[in-house]
């Protein structure tokens, strides 16, 4: 037996235990990210609920309990927010069981028009530019994608300012605002979960903190990547690259009359979005 072998092969195999001691710590802290959303979901839910009925048989004669009401409510709908970012950051980490072509065009224009509202009442001008675009993932993964793209991008804008959203082959996808300049060193913190713009703990109405991250989070999974740098007359600009999806065989599927069949989605080529002019 080689006995100068003995040592390396011993340092392979505490390599191999410490990573899966780290692998298996980092699944746990998955799973109990979860567990914990899940459970704390219904009494949530409950205290919501109780702060709703205090406040309808009271009336609304007593100005006091309609302020306090009205506060646990904004602090309970910061929690529902902050338990559904934990749900969607656990279930991203995991990776994905399976995915599908997507129209990424249509999951954006769709967004747009659900922000629309939002964006008004910021004073914040929606600007695109969409061309056709598939790409292989999970839809609703990708839809929260977006929507924590563009909430972000209102919310952290100024009154006549204005996001610009753009679908294209490279990258997939540009979301681009105005705003506060940031410091190119101050970039890379914002993917980190509970960080903001605004380095205030104690103001609830910027949310937990967690939109880049799930960003990220959510892009990691896709085999993706994600990179932000400054704008140019300030804000961010977040460029969003996604895999395209495989393309079809053709060939092992026989039609009527035993011709090939063409395995291609009937959404392919000349089946896009047109183009949603700004």
């Amino acid at each position: 037996r080689d006995l100068h072998s003995f040592p390396t092969r011993r340092s392979s195999d505490l390599n191999a235990a410490m990573l899966n001691r780290v692998a298996v710590g980092f699944e746990g802290q998955r799973r109990f990210a979860a567990n914990a959303s899940h459970e704390l979901r219904t009494p949530l839910a409950v205290q919501r609920t109780l702060v709703e009925v205090a406040m309808t048989t009271s009336g609304g004669v007593d100005p006091d309990l309609n302020r306090l009401g009205a506060q646990l409510l904004l602090v309970n709908e910061r929690n529902e927010r902050l338990i559904e970012g934990l749900l969607v950051l656990a279930e991203s980490d995991r990776g994905l069981v399976g995915t599908a072509p997507v129209h990424l065009d249509e999951l954006v224009a769709a967004a747009l028009t659900n922000y629309t509202e939002l964006a008004s009442e910021h004073g914040v001008d929606l600007r695109r530019g969409l061309a056709p675009r598939q790409v292989d993932g999970d839809p609703i993964l990708l839809e929260r994608l977006i929507s924590n793209l563009l909430h972000n991008a209102i919310k952290y804008n100024e009154p006549g300012g204005w996001v610009e959203i753009v679908v294209a082959e490279t990258p997939a996808m540009v979301v681009h605002n105005s705003g506060q300049q940031l410091p190119t060193e101050a970039i890379p913190a914002l993917f980190e979960p509970f960080r903001r713009r605004v380095a205030d703990r104690t103001n609830h109405r910027d949310g937990a903190g967690l939109g880049l991250a799930i960003a990220r989070s959510i892009v990691t999974a896709h085999n993706g990547t994600i990179t932000a740098t400054p704008g140019t007359q300030g804000g961010l600009r977040i460029s969003v690259t996604l895999r395209q999806p495989e393309p079809p065989r053709v060939g092992h599927t026989t039609g009527r009359g035993g011709d090939t069949a063409d395995c291609q989605n009937s959404g392919g080529a000349g089946g896009g979005v047109p183009g949603i002019g700004g």
